[in-house]
């Protein structure tokens, strides 16, 4: 899908061959499986605690570097370009920060810790992390990173008294934030994402920013109809389209592969949501339960943000779709972690295996 939704852009307007960001996704998805195996084989969780301190000082000082030597795409500054390959942190500190929580959490739980801000303490890592990206700026990305962090922390099995404390001090925390927002803003956002909110109707609204490119893939799906016009033959991806090898690939899925292609692709979706769900309730232990349960959250927000506001259910935001968008960070993170989850997975079975021995 990458190299049909792709094949006349590169020619058109860049002048490289048609297979240009095929060739690129596919190198990415081949090394991200190499890593990926090295991890599953050689990597227990249980050695993730080890390194993952070091990984979140170091995203946070990769994204701090990007107001230095960033590279701006799209309106956004969250690149280090390095020639041939660019560098996204933005997507590396999502999975950093699933390894993160999971481990640091585990240690509080193995300790049964009362004290609530040593369980707050986390979720600043997180506010810097998500407030880092919103400035360069990426609120789709930030948007996700809260999520995530939000997500966890609602699953960690936090005693009762200290859990009650630390809601109450969460809830005045968001009420400070949405103040801050009322009073702020239009200072925060750019006009260019304040324009986004206005994301209803987008086809009268066709030539206009906040309606072009989503009135376009409105008219792909409706091309598309049951059965789809056939793989290769869309019509939106000859630049009326923009970018349709990466947020807006669902669209030209549904185009040329119709209504029957995108709804397998999202029960294809939902066949691994359920899946990493049993194996997160599965789990041995609160670092691989969270970890499992991160990375649900992960893929879940972006499927769901991509698809509201490909659909104008919400604000368009730029976030990819898992595993079919073209993006080498991006797709790169999800790899690793879905094999994260199958360590998890078989680390599973080898105690209930043992389990099971023992009892014999």
């Amino acid at each position: 899908m990458v190299y049909t939704a792709s094949s006349f852009l590169t020619i058109a307007t860049q002048n490289v061959p048609s297979n240009y960001y095929f060739i690129k996704q596919a190198i990415f998805a081949i090394f991200s499986l190499v890593i990926s195996l090295f991890l599953i084989i050689r990597v227990p969780t249980k050695s993730y605690k080890y390194f993952a301190p070091f990984l979140i000082i170091g995203v946070i000082g990769a994204l701090a570097g990007l107001f230095l030597y960033g590279v701006v795409s799209n309106g956004t500054k969250g690149w280090y370009d390095f020639g041939p390959v660019s560098f996204q942190p933005s997507e590396f500190a999502k999975s950093i920060l699933i390894i993160f929580l999971g481990c640091y959490y585990n240690r509080l739980i193995i300790k049964k810790e009362r004290d609530p801000y040593r369980y707050l303490f986390p979720l600043i890592i997180g506010i810097i992390i998500f407030a880092l990206v919103l400035m360069q700026p990426d609120a789709g990305s930030a948007l996700i990173i809260s999520g995530i962090v939000a997500l966890i922390f609602f699953a960690v099995p936090i005693p009762k008294y200290t859990k009650n404390k630390c809601y109450k001090i969460i809830a005045m925390g968001v009420l400070v934030g949405v103040i801050g927002l009322m009073l702020f803003g239009k200072s925060i956002f750019s006009s260019r994402q304040l324009g986004r909110f206005n994301f209803q109707s987008p086809c009268t609204r066709y030539r206009e920013p906040s309606g072009y490119q989503v009135c376009n893939g409105f008219i792909a799906i409706k091309n598309g109809g049951i059965t789809g016009v056939g793989l290769g033959n869309s019509t939106q991806k000859y630049l009326y389209l923009p970018e349709a090898h990466t947020d807006f690939i669902f669209p030209i899925i549904v185009e040329e592969l119709g209504l029957i292609g995108g709804i397998l692709v999202i029960l294809a979706y939902l066949f691994m949501l359920y899946r990493i769900l049993l194996i997160a309730r599965r789990a041995t232990n609160t670092r691989n339960a969270l970890i499992a349960y991160g990375v649900f959250a992960f893929i879940l927000l972006h499927i769901v943000i991509n698809l509201i506001g490909v659909l104008a259910l919400a604000p368009l935001t730029g976030v990819p779709l898992p595993l079919l968008s073209y993006g080498g960070s991006f797709n790169l993170n999800i790899i690793v972690m879905i094999f994260v989850v199958e360590r998890i997975a078989i680390e599973n079975s080898e105690y209930y295996l043992r389990k099971k021995v023992e009892n014999m």
